[in-house]
Formats: C-alpha cells, sequence, structure tokens
C-alpha cells in the first residue's frame, strides 16, 4: 500500500512486500502499476525471498470503559434510550468521529427488551480514545431517542433486522455496508437474506438504500471491514455468520454503489469474477476489523474467532497478505460473551491498540485497550565500520 518512506523501510525491516502507487479515480483499476514497474496482478510477496514475518507481543488487554448503556461513560439509557447496544465500528466524516451500533434497546419491559431499533448512530465528542470516547450526540427521532437508520421489517424469516457492518466517509457523504438477517440461527450463525451499501448527504440524518447497491446472492461479503486508500476502497469480507473465510475487493471511490465496478482478488490477480475471490485469511473469521500501524508500517486485523471463543489479531505487509497466524488477544474466560473488536481509526497503534468490544451479557459496547510489545528493528552497521565505538 502507498504509504510514508519511513513506514516502508520500518516495515521492510520485518517482512518483504511491494508498494502499490493508485493513479487517478479515472484510471482503469486493472493498467495500476508499481513503481518498480511490476503489475499489481503479480503476486505482491515473493515466498523465495520473503524475510521473516512480523511479529509482536500482547502483553495486557483491559477495559478503559464502558460506551453505552447504564454504565457507560455517558449517560446513553436516560439521554437516547440506549439502555442495550453492541458493534461500534467507526469512521471519520468532516473531522469527526462516528459510531455505529447494531440492534439497539430500550430498558426491559415484561415481555423483554423495549424500543427495538436495528441500528443507531453516534458522534463521537472526543476521538482521542485515552478520553474514553464519550458520545456528544445521537442521529435521533422528534421524541429525542436514538432513531433508526435503516428500516428493517422485523419479521423472522424475511427480514428480522438490519445490521450495518462498516461505515467509510467520502467527500461530503456517508456509505453505511448492510446485511438483512432473515432469521438467527445457533450461536454464531445466521442467514442473510440480502446485503448492500445505503448512504447519507447529510451527515446520517437521512438514509437512501438504492437498489442497484442491493446484493440479492450471497457472494462472501456480506460482512465487510472497509479500508480506503487515496481513490481506492478495499473492502475485507466474510459470509454470514462467524464461520466463513475472509477474502478482498476492491473498487474506485467514485464507483462505491455499483455492483459490477468492484474487482476481486483471487490470489495472484484482480477480476470482476466475485465467485473467483479467494480466502486470504481462513476460517473462522467473525466481525473484523482492519487499520494500519504507521509506526510500524504494517496492517493489523482483529476479529472475533468463534472456535478459540476469542478476540485475536494477525499482521501483513500487505491487505493481499500472507497475514500471519492469529493471535489471541482476550479471550471469554476473561469477558464473557466477548466479540466485534473494532480498531478505534486514528489512534496511534504502537505499544497500545485501542478497539471497541461488545459482550453479550451486559450487551454493551466497551472500549478497550491492549498492550503491544514489538521487537526491535534490525541494526544495520555501515561497511568498514564497526559495531563498538573502540
Amino acid at each position: 500500500m502507498a504509504r510514508n518512506l519511513l513506514a516502508a523501510l520500518v516495515c521492510v525491516a520485518f517482512s518483504s512486500f511491494s508498494v502499490i502507487a493508485f493513479a487517478d479515480p479515472t484510471t482503469e483499476l486493472s493498467s495500476i502499476e508499481t513503481p518498480d514497474g511490476l503489475s499489481p496482478d503479480q503476486p505482491m510477496v515473493d515466498g523465495e525471498t520473503a524475510m521473516p514475518p512480523l511479529t509482536v507481543s500482547v502483553t495486557r488487554s483491559e477495559i478503559v470503559n464502558q460506551i453505552t448503556g447504564g454504565g457507560g461513560v455517558t449517560p446513553t439509557a436516560g439521554q437516547w434510550d440506549i439502555h442495550g447496544t453492541d458493534l461500534g465500528h467507526m469512521f471519520f466524516h468532516k473531522d469527526a468521529l462516528y459510531m455505529v451500533f447494531g440492534d439497539t434497546f430500550g430498558p426491559r419491559g415484561l415481555f423483554g427488551r423495549r424500543n427495538w431499533r436495528s441500528n443507531t448512530m453516534a458522534r463521537i465528542a472526543d476521538p482521542d480514545p485515552q478520553n474514553g470516547l464519550p458520545i456528544e450526540t445521537m442521529i435521533t427521532g422528534a421524541d429525542g431517542q436514538a432513531r433508526e437508520l435503516i428500516q428493517s421489517r422485523k419479521i423472522d424469516g424475511l427480514e428480522k433486522t438490519v445490521i450495518p457492518t462498516h461505515g467509510v466517509s467520502i467527500g461530503d457523504r456517508i456509505y453505511l455496508h448492510y446485511m438483512s438477517v432473515r432469521t438467527w440461527g445457533r450461536p454464531g450463525r445466521w442467514e442473510v437474506g440480502h446485503s448492500g451499501i445505503a448512504y447519507s448527504d447529510d451527515d446520517g440524518q437521512s438514509w437512501v438504500v438504492p437498489s442497484g447497491a442491493v446484493q440479492a446472492q450471497p457472494i462472501g461479503f456480506e460482512q465487510v471491514a472497509f479500508v480506503r486508500d487515496g481513490d481506492i476502497l478495499y473492502s475485507l469480507g466474510i459470509p454470514e455468520g462467524r464461520f466463513g473465510g475472509a477474502k478482498l475487493r476492491r473498487v474506485a471511490t467514485d464507483q462505491i454503489l455499483a455492483r459490477n465496478a468492484y474487482e476481486y482478488w483471487t490470489g495472484t490477480e484482480w477480476v470482476s469474477d466475485p465467485a473467483a475471490a479467494r480466502v486470504i485469511v481462513p476460517a473462522p473469521v467473525g466481525e473484523l476489523s482492519v487499520a494500519w500501524s504507521e509506526a510500524h508500517g504494517c496492517w493489523i486485523m482483529m476479529y472475533f474467532d468463534p472456535e478459540r471463543n476469542a478476540i485475536v489479531l494477525r499482521l501483513a505487509s500487505e491487505l493481499t497478505g500472507p497475514w500471519t497466524d492469529a493471535q489471541v488477544v482476550v479471550t471469554a474466560q476473561d469477558y464473557p460473551g466477548l466479540y466485534a473488536p473494532y480498531i478505534v481509526p486514528g489512534s496511534a497503534i504502537d505499544t497500545s491498540l485501542y478497539y471497541t468490544m461488545s459482550q453479550w451479557g451486559p450487551y454493551n459496547v466497551f472500549l478497550m485497550r491492549t498492550t503491544l510489545e514489538w521487537p526491535a528493528p534490525p541494526v544495520t552497521v555501515a561497511e568498514g565500520s564497526t559495531s563498538d565505538d573502540g
């Protein structure tokens, strides 16, 4: 990926990679070339010359604070009738950090949760996670309560709910990828009727769901993590549920709503056929997020692994991989019912990694901090010199 020289040099110290230079958005994706003249259709890592893989050690994981619910850093229960919710993935829009939630409820009643909204959105008062991510305001209705963004029919077997899986801001427009859940199954398994992308031109107050951006058939991108690099938007996608593998696709940012404009990574080239997309991270992969560590010149992926019952991370020099083996960050033994880790965008990923995490029991979103220990980069001694002063 195109990054600054310092970050690239740090990454070279740990792993071999190529740097893609992105062209004008009007340029066809297949014609983009790397600075060294190689086509992006060629493998980005040469297995015969690859250097040792990236490594990092997880030394400590802890809750910074609760974000939503009665015990949240912001009183969402009293202010916006959010007593319980989950997810909490984030993106920047007009220099403000937005956070999007899944199924959102009021207080418990005699017959269960009240005031069910399938998806809600907040604007964060302070984007620095060291200050707890307090909520400044929500998208609300006339009653002042948090309002559902994308309507759902809430009919089991037809459309039980509409869950937002990630958002991105391009210019003045917000795009929100969603999945329409037909029915919930056994833990970690559900059926998606369709998925798609909705957009808002008024900072989330109203939403358009264009029919041309609806994906009626499952293609393995029913849930996504967006990564923007200039005029290219990447989607790391997983199928319905938490037991599929992750794949990769890309599209020009001015073509996000055009289904036939996407290209899919096969392992060696980009093609227009979604069926040819190759798994870049093996199953099982639950809710996921991806972010770039400028300090270490590497990508970090976090997701929920239902077999380990843990949140794990992987590293890579390129989005296409190869990705390192999964490393456990935090387990359900410490935080029962944990899932959905979303890295806080814009935060420096060095010795601290900040992310939101949901817990099923309290059914709320928490801000987490994991302490990372990176290996020291190798020291290069100039020819003709010695390593000591004497």
